[in-house]
């Protein structure tokens, strides 16, 4: 397991980088601060954030390589009969809160997993993807989101973009206001098929074609003429991202329940968001959000 761990944490260290350089360039304007951190049970990651840009208003993208003595509930859920083991888990994870309300957020993670026994074979697994996050949706934007995933995973196999655009949709979905958070992208996790060089490609397909799904997005629709009427319905639409992210998303719970470090945890989260009891869109272009693109539809 040392030369997998090894030759992934090269790869996730790298693929931060070029990924917040490919924001700050973006963005034109403010640049990401960093701040390494330790974690006592062991590990440790950094955390680099941006903020109060030319484009972007909030931005993290932290990398962590962490282990502890028993898996949280949040990991086994899905695999019970790995309660008990020891870990290590290693990713970059990133959400992008931009200004502009026609510019969508967007967020993406890829991540590695070791659990490990003794007197028996560790299991390892790799999960990630991409998803976006629209407020006033471009059906050429959501286009070309989904089918440069789609590229990505083709040439590794042409079953992996429909099938882990189905596990998007399905995973970024608040459940309790039967709503999708946005338009979905690729999802994958407890992913070990084909054995490690296999899995590993699928992975790295993923996490470098991020910042070319996002950026060509940003440049078009930074510039887009806005009110506060926008800005507005960006902050009551940022509140169901919170919503998913506090109640369902799996990434956060592992991260509080393994005695993860808040601050890096919850450095997704939008710098502001509103909750208006018994809010209705007042808009034609508001509507438009979750009467024709948050439905789930095939995109490419």
């Amino acid at each position: 397991m040392d030369d997998m761990t090894t030759r992934v944490e090269a790869y996730l260290r790298d693929l931060q980088d070029r990924i917040c350089q490919a924001l700050e360039q973006a963005d034109g304007q403010a640049q990401f601060t960093e701040e390494t951190w330790q974690r006592e049970e062991g590990g440790g990651g950094r955390s680099r954030v941006i903020k109060n840009g030319a484009v972007i208003e909030k931005g993290g993208v932290g990398f962590s390589h962490v282990e502890g003595a028993t898996l949280p509930p949040s990991a086994t859920a899905q695999r019970p009969e790995l309660a008990g083991r020891r870990w290590k888990a290693m990713g970059v994870s990133l959400v992008i809160h931009p200004t502009n309300p026609f510019v969508p957020t967007s967020h993406a993670n890829v991540r590695f997993f070791v659990a490990e026994a003794d007197g028996q074979e560790p299991v390892w697994w790799f999960g990630g993807g991409y998803d976006l996050t629209p407020y006033y949706a471009n059906e050429d934007d959501c286009r070309a989101w989904h089918q440069t995933a789609k590229d990505a995973l083709d040439p590794l196999d042409e079953q992996l973009y429909p099938r882990f655009k189905k596990w998007c949709d399905e995973y970024f979905f608040l459940k309790h206001r039967n709503e999708a958070r946005g338009i979905g992208g690729v999802f994958f996790d407890d992913f070990n098929e084909g054995g490690f060089e296999h899995a590993f490609r699928v992975m790295r397909a993923v996490g470098d074609t991020y910042a070319a799904a996002y950026i060509p997005i940003v440049n078009a629709r930074k510039d887009t003429p806005y009110t506060q009427a926008h800005r507005d319905f960006q902050a009551y639409r940022r509140g169901r991202y919170v919503e998913f992210n506090l109640v369902w998303d799996r990434g956060t719970l592992f991260g509080l329940q393994s005695g993860g470090r808040t601050e890096s945890i919850l450095m997704s989260m939008p710098p502001m968001a509103r909750w208006d009891y018994q809010w209705a869109p007042d808009s034609a272009a508001d509507k438009a959000l979750t009467e024709r693109f948050l439905p789930w539809q095939d995109w490419v």
